[in-house]
């Protein structure tokens, strides 16, 4: 799993990844392929989308009412979105 997430986060060489975890480059490459394959076997099941209007309108409301992000529906973990800080307050805005 560590091989797949160094992959993904920074997806260069697998080269460069094998020599940083001291494995060979088709192990990158299997490990990569089996969870990224399990991944998507299993995404019908874990990632939701709204398909109505009414759901997309509703996902706004719930995001601006509780992280008053007025635009938002949704979030995918660990991932980071960079955003402009704004003039207001914008050394609490961190990413």
């Amino acid at each position: 799993m560590k091989i797949c997430l160094r992959y993904l986060g920074d997806p260069g060489y697998q080269q460069g990844i094998r020599q940083e975890l001291g494995v060979s480059q088709a192990t990158v490459c299997r490990t990569v392929d089996r969870v990224v394959n399990s991944i998507v076997a299993q995404s019908n099941e874990w990632i939701k989308f709204s398909t109505t209007n009414h759901e997309l309108m509703e996902a706004k409301r719930i995001w601006q009412s509780m992280y008053k992000s007025p635009t938002a529906i949704g979030v995918i973990d660990c991932t980071h979105i960079g955003i402009l800080k704004p003039t207001r307050h914008g050394d609490e805005y961190i990413n």
